[in-house]
């Protein structure tokens, strides 16, 4: 008999995918150039993966991390996805520089599947950092435009990520 406790289970099983578009063949579909870094379901797998990939701010310019709920794929056309929209938060290349999209990108990524910014656990898709030439985004995918749910998430990720009202957050519609 063992004293080892069970791991913990996150609500649900999360993908992280990569693409850079730019060192794609010409021609080849997004969808086809995603690379699928792993799935898992519990803070041990979660963190096998995450502390050996790159910090986001060491990827290539035009490169993606994408984090979505197992068996979501990360474009607007998922159904899980169509119907929705996404906080995009913008940050300066020099607020890049010293660390603030990594930290962004970490506190979002463990608040997503945390679901600490969602209480049905329903609404959060996934999240996305987009690293470019004049400034990097980060992006909260939602499952729908439900005015109540979006600003309640979109309250809590600010709080999340101590940002103030000036920060240059903005809600978008998939259509």
């Amino acid at each position: 008999m063992t004293d080892e406790a069970a791991p913990t289970t996150l609500h649900n099983k999360w993908t992280l995918w990569y693409d850079n578009p730019r060192l794609a063949p010409p021609g080849t579909d997004w969808h086809d150039q995603l690379k699928n870094l792993g799935t898992f379901q519990t803070p041990e797998e979660f963190w096998s993966i995450f502390n050996n990939i790159q910090p986001s701010s060491q990827l290539a310019l035009n490169s993606n991390y994408h984090l979505f709920k197992a068996g979501v794929q990360p474009m607007w056309e998922d159904p899980a996805n169509k119907e929705g929209g996404k906080f995009v938060l913008t940050i300066p290349k020099k607020d890049s520089k010293t660390g603030r999209t990594n930290e962004w990108w970490l506190y979002t990524v463990l608040a997503v599947i945390g679901e600490t910014m969602d209480a049905s656990g329903d609404e959060v898709c996934g999240c996305v950092v987009s690293i470019r030439k004049a400034q990097d985004r980060i992006a909260l995918w939602m499952k729908s435009c439900d005015r109540k749910a979006c600003t309640e998430i979109g309250a809590r990720w600010k709080k999340c990520l101590e940002v103030s009202n000036k920060t240059g957050l903005k809600y978008q519609a998939h259509k």
